[in-house]
């Protein structure tokens, strides 16, 4: 279950380029929250609060309570722009929820036992991530921080599928449910320079050089013959 997040916010009747730009100069983020049949609301947040809530992982794939006085929603964020080269949000979209429709929403994958994966202790591999997130589809209820992925068992060159990873009460993978392609989530990949290489370099000199010496050997035969 993600964590549960508030966010104050005031309703704004005036919006438009201008606007927006006024408000971001006094320290404070445009916003639209829509969904659930009603009619889309333009919101003002403060925006160094929101801000920092940017900066929690799990404040992106979370069930967000927007308080705007005394009513609230609840909302997932759906997008937020920021400014090219500020440390600068310059909009948020926020989606309603509803207790009873399933929510669509990547949520991140975080990997666990990499270091005791065999192709990375005994190979000297590296655990490749293929995702980094995973579109998912549950309730809100069961919306999770994050969906882990255990990659312990991992042989050289063996990957873990979306098939693999153990879901959460209540959550299914949105490709899997649409009859999509199983994907890779994570592979073990030899590191440039490796170990494997480095064998693998051996072999092909000593091929060579034992190439080079049947090559001296009939040049030597044939100056005598000569």
């Amino acid at each position: 279950m993600s964590t549960n997040f508030e966010l104050e916010a005031e309703a704004r009747e005036v919006h438009g380029t201008r606007a927006s730009r006024r408000l971001r100069h006094a320290g404070k983020v445009p916003a639209v929250i829509y969904g659930a049949g009603k009619e889309p609301t333009h919101l003002v947040i403060n925006h160094d609060k929101l801000f920092h809530k940017l900066e929690n992982e799990s404040f992106h794939a979370a069930v967000i309570t927007i308080k705007v006085g005394k009513e609230s929603e609840q909302a997932i964020l759906r997008d937020v722009q920021m400014h090219s080269y500020k440390a600068q949000i310059l909009h948020m979209d926020l989606q309603r929820v509803s207790a009873t429709e399933k929510l669509h929403i990547k949520v991140p994958v975080h990997f666990i036992g990499e270091e005791d994966a065999p192709g990375v202790k005994l190979h000297e591999g590296i655990v490749s991530h293929q995702m980094t997130e995973v579109d998912i589809a549950c309730l809100p209820e069961y919306l999770p921080e994050f969906l882990q992925v255990d990659v312990s068992t991992l042989e050289l060159h063996a990957s873990v599928h979306l098939s693999d990873i153990e879901l959460p009460e209540g959550v299914e993978i949105t490709t899997l449910s649409h009859g999509g392609d199983d994907q890779a989530v994570a592979t073990v990949v030899v590191v440039r320079g490796g170990a494997e290489e480095e064998e693998e370099a051996d072999v092909e000199g000593e091929g060579a050089e034992g190439e080079e010496g049947a090559e001296a050997t009939t040049a030597e035969d044939g100056e005598k013959s000569d």
